[in-house]
């Protein structure tokens, strides 16, 4: 098992990428360090970087070939990454609170979900509304934001034949994991409800309101509520 001291570690990753990893794992602690890095290396190689991609405990860092090697490139990471601080792990994101309809009508994986973990639907909606989640990813698709950690209670593995089609804003369950899907698309997660909330807009300027490091609370609410507020109705029952 690596130690902490063992990072931050450098991978290539490509021609023009190198893959900086943080630590191991989903935590809170390693997520902040990521994020820490991310303002390192844009205070101090923004001459040289085009693109920073944050994950679970990594940083992805794309860099200008046509001014820096590799090897450079390796070198003034390391020195920009020597002094991470524990105040700049501690800074915290946005917090968003998005409702959720929660209903079979558009959560047709809630009553396996129940089942699954020998709770009743109630139990699972309760538990999926008590957590707030952090993002601690974004991918998949643009504005998918990958949040967690889910309560133990209702974890429930991916399913073994992905759906064709999810409604853009179903929101669903993964192992350890919950998302919202952003727009219709393919996908194996268990969905439980739906959101009115649009989580991708292109047209906005921005991908996502959801960065990394933000945090998410749930919280439901009826049918009514959800089709005041815009939500898709197209298979309600």
């Amino acid at each position: 098992m690596n130690k902490e001291s063992d990072f931050p570690k450098l991978v290539s990753a490509g021609a023009d990428a190198l893959i900086v990893y943080l630590g191991e794992g989903i935590s809170v602690s390693v997520n902040q360090r990521v994020l820490a890095a991310v303002r390192a290396v844009e205070q101090k190689l923004s001459d040289v970087v085009l693109d920073l991609v944050p994950s679970y405990n990594s940083l992805m860092v794309y860099y200008d070939v046509l001014n820096i090697d590799e090897p450079e490139m390796r070198e003034r990471l390391k020195n920009a990454l020597q002094d991470l601080t524990s105040d700049d792990r501690n800074q915290t994101g946005k917090r968003h609170r998005i409702p959720v309809y929660y209903d079979k009508s558009v959560g047709p994986d809630l009553s396996r979900i129940a089942e699954t973990n020998n709770c009743s639907v109630e139990d699972v909606i309760k538990a999926h509304t008590k957590q707030t989640y952090r993002v601690y990813a974004m991918g998949f698709a643009p504005g998918f934001a990958y949040l967690g950690e889910v309560s133990e209670n209702i974890r429930t593995p991916r399913l073994e034949n992905p759906r064709k089609k999810i409604t853009a804003g179903s929101v669903a369950i993964a192992e350890s994991q919950t998302a919202v899907y952003p727009s219709a698309s393919p996908g194996g997660w268990n969905i439980i409800g739906r959101t009115s909330t649009q989580l991708y807009d292109p047209s906005s300027g921005t991908i996502s309101p959801l960065n990394v490091g933000d945090e998410v609370e749930f919280y439901a609410v009826d049918k009514q509520e959800f089709i005041d507020e815009g939500g898709d109705t197209e298979t309600l029952s």
